[in-house]
């Protein structure tokens, strides 16, 4: 962005549940699967369960990136007082939104996410024609 506003920056922690964590770091993983997305500014991983986000409210909001990371597996930590943090960035992101007179293509966003998941190695491909798939 060019003309960005220092008001339009937004950054951010995302805290992951350390319950759910596999193999590998799950802050590394969404720093990787964001690391392409239009709107994103800045990633950095502050711990294995913590990532350190910077963005464009004119682009992308936290509660996109949030539910999105969620839909495609990310387990957030949802202590009482990361949801009371998360519903207020959530609430003062979209009275600001409101108030420069922007909404959100969530359905685009969305779209965005889910081209760069697919693009990333993982086990959930079977490259097996249809047909042999279901042979019994």
């Amino acid at each position: 962005m060019d003309n960005e506003q220092p008001d339009c920056i937004k950054h951010r922690e995302i805290h992951f549940c350390n319950l759910h964590a596999k193999s590998e770091a799950p802050a590394y993983s969404a720093m990787l699967l964001l690391a392409d997305i239009n709107g994103i500014v800045g990633l950095h991983p502050v711990s294995a369960t913590c990532l350190r986000v910077s963005y464009d409210l004119r682009t992308l909001s936290l509660q996109i990136t949030e539910e999105v990371l969620v839909e495609v597996g990310f387990h957030l930590d949802n202590s009482l007082f990361n949801k009371l943090r998360r519903s207020l960035f959530y609430y003062t992101e979209e009275t600001q939104c409101v108030n420069m007179g922007h909404v959100y293509d969530s359905k685009t966003t969305r779209d965005i996410f889910i081209e760069c998941y697919q693009r990333l190695p993982h086990g959930c491909r079977d490259d097996r024609p249809n047909h042999w798939r279901k042979y019994l």
